[in-house]
């Protein structure tokens, strides 16, 4: 699989084809060594880089520094500095109990770190809310969002997902940029 993925992006470079890559590390499904011979080659490629702190840590040994907003604008130029991304994404969970946490991401492109507003939220279903949050960073580009307008769509999508049972983000992209645009009161429109 790791061939085929490196000759698709080869492939998709070739013709111009925005990359994204969402490293997504699972200690238990491959070491951190061959997670980081194989990722380090497909990321030649990567134009955009989903990667949170135990991302980085678990593929790339990097070690982060600082706390917060400077450990994750710390990530991101260290990731950038490796490969060739044009933006760094990272969306994290703060627990604070075992039904509640917080939300909030970032992205960094052009030399600037974005963020979005924290969202502080109930779980129904962690399941799926990583590929909420990319599919709302996809979203954004293709419908050239700024980049603050893509962390706060990004962020929203995926706290909307904890909020639905299953794989799937079963909401409108009405109201996903309605949560974005700082309508929380979850009350349903007609």
């Amino acid at each position: 699989m790791a061939q085929i993925t490196l000759l698709a992006c080869k492939k998709a470079k070739e013709r111009g084809i925005t990359i994204s890559c969402d490293l997504n590390y699972r200690s238990k499904l491959w070491s951190g060594e061959k997670a980081n011979k194989v990722m380090t080659e497909i990321c030649q490629y990567v134009d955009i880089c989903i990667a949170n702190e135990d991302d980085a840590i678990g593929i790339f040994q990097l070690e982060p520094v600082g706390e917060g907003t400077e450990k994750n604008e710390y990530i991101a130029k260290e990731l950038m500095k490796r490969f060739p991304f044009k933006m760094v994404a990272a969306v994290w969970r703060t627990e604070t109990s075992i039904t509640t946490f917080k939300l909030q991401s970032m992205i960094y492109t052009d030399g600037k770190a974005y963020y979005s507003k924290e969202y502080f939220m109930n779980i129904l279903d962690y399941i799926g809310a990583g590929d909420a949050y990319c599919a709302g960073i996809i979203y954004s580009i293709i419908n050239n969002f700024d980049p603050q307008k893509t962390v706060e769509f990004a962020n929203a999508a995926s706290c909307l997902k904890h909020s639905v049972e299953g794989d799937f983000n079963m909401v409108s992209v009405d109201e996903v940029k309605k949560l974005a645009g700082g309508d929380a009161s979850g009350r349903v429109q007609r």
